[in-house]
């Protein structure tokens, strides 16, 4: 009971840490929003972010939870740092670097859902956010 406790916690935390970069993406200040998520990817995840940068979406469930000992609860907080991540792709414009986090953040998404024992509305409006953004990333420029 007290881990499910911490883990709600950290998801808690991490939401308003996510909040907290969009919002510094939004100002424009793109090397604090960087720093800020390299940062979160050790302090929530206890791993440097490159570790979670290179693993290749097909094989991120699988890696996380066989090789590392992750949690759902983990793999919740992954898919918030990848969501930030791709934002801040985005915002420099890095479009292929973008998608890339967006289809890791998808994955999660999904998974987390999958093996949910209750229904969020939270987690179906990321994840329809996010089909739109790969939706969008994916369309051929004009």
């Amino acid at each position: 009971m007290y881990q499910k406790d911490y883990i709600l916690r950290m998801i808690e935390m991490i939401a308003d840490l996510v909040a907290g970069i969009l919002g510094l993406i939004r100002e424009g200040r793109l090397t604090q929003a960087s720093q800020t998520l390299d940062n979160a990817y050790q302090e929530f995840l206890k791993k440097d972010a490159s570790l979670f940068r290179n693993i290749p979406a097909e094989k991120l469930t699988e890696t996380l939870l066989s090789e590392h000992n992750y949690t759902g609860g983990h793999l919740r907080i992954l898919s918030e740092l990848y969501f930030a991540e791709a934002e801040l792709q985005l915002a420099k414009g890095k479009n292929k670097n973008s998608l890339e986090y967006y289809q890791k953040a998808l994955v999660l998404f999904e998974f987390a859902e999958k093996v949910a024992r209750s229904f969020s509305v939270d987690t179906q409006s990321r994840i329809s956010v996010i089909k739109e953004k790969i939706s969008h990333l994916k369309q051929p420029a004009p």
